[in-house]
């Protein structure tokens, strides 16, 4: 057997919600880590002296106790490795692992038994159910009765809201109320916040940004008293995961970081993180409200009696010590102006994102940390507003996506290193090569994975270019704006706000002029697409009163099997019975398709032979000459629309022509346009005469007269 025993998947009951981790025996301790909170459970392996093997509802679980008094329970083993625990158990803790089954007869009249922090309903000696007494948030009692109240968790769809116990009065005893004894013992492990004695020190008005307020925090034994003008906030000590202590981007201030689980509530905002915000320059003399005697034992040198100093260490100094947890503070990371952290945006507001050793906190509305074993990777991405920043996405295990936007391009050398230093996975690998302009590089090492984000952020930019005008489009590509050796001409550019100082001093400013061209080089750009389309093609004509098209083999078969498709499956609609016909000729024999095609082909044989007849006795002369009139009169359109084009392309280029006289062209602009300047209804009348006249000639002229007409 080796050293240690490592489980996955394995759960723990928090306040009604199921948190999975991982859970290792080794030789020394016990250590359960949680997945959602990253919070460790480390058990000393001299301290463990009870081993539970229960069936419960997630398979099977152990329940371990201490001999300092703590419970720990932890599910979802197999029923296979109760064997291997057991020896591993005997092996190393000395301890041994029995099975303790679970009273499941339903029965709600026992005896409640109180075994450190939990306390027992058990039936006949056997456990029915058991309750943390740390859940609890209020006791109450009256006459024969207790009344048990719980702290509520979000995070579960049901909660255990409180539970009434009946105790019956005590025939023996009549000094003590069995009422009272009981509730006593509720209290005494309860996770009940009663403010009673001195507090050990007072921070009066220090500035809270969430929530946020001005708030004198009060430091007891075991909670931490926030009392504002508005609100009052509890807060235990158990409640504490971690400490962080960050300095601000100006170098004169300091962020106090507090993260909770559960939250503090104040109606349905729920406050994760506390953040208290300290000025470098404010310094304090704080003296705690105990005899140095007690200070020295409580602390063990961590404290003193009389102490000075700055107000953020003061704070956070004895913060450490009641709460018993490390402060984390940046690590190595120096951004590009030397500072601890990178200026972004979350969401709607700007905030400071802290790379540390082990992960990325975000302050400060709303505060966010993620721990790097919870994240599944970050991506680099191109900003969407400006090209002078990029946006940070982090996408963690649990499918929850983080966007830090707006960050300074000088930025993302520092950040790639670093994330890369702590071995994250990249999703576009690669980008910092492309941004300094290292295109072969870019596409070889982002052809592994792809990136969503970059096509669609590609296919947008070439819709945009498609949307622009001709002449404002300055032909650069859509992410050479993004590499940072770029010059800030190219954004002028794009948009084609001010002009060149070579093309002003060429045309002096002369607005009218530009203008025309422009307008002459739209009128041009038509013309050519008026040139580029091609004629439609013409529908054919079917030969009307000739014979019809034969059936093909699968189509005989159809006809003569429809009826008994039908039969066979009653109530078949027309489309099914297409696919079931399509299924059956499928699966017909090549003897019996052989027949159906030998009809076919005579089928066939015969629709040629009326098809010759009826081309030999003229038939189809109708519809061929409609096609040939057709062709004349396009070709006559043709002619008039090239002389009428070439007409107006001489009047544009008026230099090329030989000279005409001011009489010659009034005159023929007369002859051309006599008729619209006299009446309108004359020349439609007009119009209408001529193209009825076309078309006569069309229909009268013969097959043989078409080169004529040319």
């Amino acid at each position: 057997m080796g050293d240690t025993l490592e489980f996955n998947e394995i759960y723990q009951e928090v306040k009604g919600s199921w948190n999975d981790g991982r859970l290792r025996f080794s030789k020394q301790n016990v250590v359960y880590k949680s997945n959602k909170t990253g919070k460790v459970d480390n058990i000393a392996a001299g301290e463990l002296n009870l081993a539970q093997w229960r069936r419960v509802c997630l398979g099977h679980g152990i329940k371990l106790g201490t001999s300092t008094g703590h419970v720990y329970k932890y599910d979802g083993f197999r029923d296979t490795d109760f064997e291997k625990i057991s020896e591993f158990f005997k092996a190393n803790y000395k301890v041994e692992l029995m099975e303790k089954d679970m009273c499941v007869k339903g029965w709600n009249w026992g005896t409640a038994k109180f075994s450190g922090p939990l306390l027992s309903f058990d039936i006949n000696d056997n456990a029915a159910f058991e309750i943390p007494l740390s859940n609890v948030s209020q006791c109450a009692t009256g006459k024969n009765e207790v009344t048990l109240e719980f702290h509520q968790n979000d995070d579960t769809e049901v909660s255990l809201m409180e539970v009434r116990f009946y105790v019956p009065p005590s025939q023996t005893d009549e000094r003590q109320d069995p009422v009272d004894a009981f509730a006593q013992n509720v209290l005494s492990k309860a996770d009940v916040i009663q403010a009673t004695g001195d507090a050990v020190c007072i921070f009066k008005e220090l500035q809270c940004l969430t929530p946020r307020g001005r708030y004198d925090i009060r430091i007891y034994p075991t909670f931490l008293h926030l009392h504002g003008k508005t609100f009052d906030y509890k807060i235990p000590y158990t409640t504490v995961l971690r400490l962080f202590l960050l300095p601000h981007k100006d170098q004169r201030q300091m962020f106090f970081v507090i993260s909770l689980d559960p939250p503090i509530k104040q109606g349905q905002t729920r406050y994760h993180f506390l953040i208290l915000l300290f000025s470098k320059e404010e310094d304090i003399n704080l003296t705690l409200n105990m005899s140095e005697e007690d200070v020295e034992r409580r602390f063990e040198g961590k404290l003193s009696k009389n102490m000075s100093g700055s107000l953020y260490e003061m704070v956070s100094r004895v913060m450490k010590a009641l709460v018993n947890r490390k402060i984390t503070v940046p690590g190595n990371f120096q951004g590009h102006s030397g500072a601890q952290c990178i200026t972004c945006s979350y969401k709607a507001s700007s905030g400071l994102l802290y790379p540390l050793e082990r992960g990325f906190i975000y302050v400060h509305k709303p505060p966010v940390h993620l721990r790097f074993e919870e994240i599944s990777c970050v991506n680099f991405a191109r900003g969407t507003t400006t090209t002078r920043s990029f946006d940070f996405e982090i996408e963690t295990k649990q499918g929850n996506q983080y966007t830090f936007s707006s960050i300074e391009r000088e930025e993302y050398g520092k950040l790639f290193d670093f994330v890369n230093a702590k071995k994250l996975n990249i999703k576009n690998r690669g980008f910092k090569e492309g941004m300094k302009g290292k295109i072969d590089e870019y596409s070889d090492s982002d052809e592994d994975q792809h990136d969503a984000y970059l096509e669609r952020m590609k296919a947008e930019g070439k819709i945009r270019e498609e949307g622009n005008d001709s002449d404002e489009s300055d032909g650069s590509g859509s992410d050479e704006s993004f590499n940072p050796g770029e010059e800030d001409d190219e954004i002028a550019e794009e948009y084609d706000s001010n002009a060149s100082a070579s093309d002003s001093s060429e045309e002096g400013g002369d607005s009218e002029d530009e203008g025309a061209k422009k307008k002459k080089a739209k009128k041009a750009k038509v013309v050519k697409e008026k040139k580029e389309r091609k004629p439609r093609k013409e529908k054919k004509q079917k030969d009307t009163g000739g014979p019809k098209r034969p059936m093909s083999a699968y189509m005989l078969w159809l006809n003569s099997s429809r009826e008994r498709i039908k039969a066979e499956n009653p109530g078949i609609s027309i489309t099914e019975i297409s696919k079931k016909a399509g299924e059956m000729w499928r699966q017909l024999g090549k003897d019996e398709k052989e027949e159906w095609e030998t009809k076919a082909g005579e089928a066939k044989k015969q629709y040629d032979k009326a098809k010759k007849e009826f081309k030999e006795s003229g038939g189809g002369s109708t519809s061929t000459s409609k096609k040939e009139s057709k062709k004349s009169g396009g070709k006559k359109d043709e002619k008039k629309r090239k002389s009428a084009g070439g007409d107006k392309e001489r009047e544009r280029s008026g230099g090329n022509d030989s000279f005409k006289s001011r009489e010659f062209i009034e005159t023929s602009e007369d002859s051309s346009s006599g008729s619209d300047r006299k009446s309108k209804s004359k020349s439609k009348s007009k119009r209408k005469k001529e193209s009825e006249e076309e078309e006569e000639e069309a229909v009268s002229t013969p097959a043989s007269s078409e080169p004529e007409s040319d």
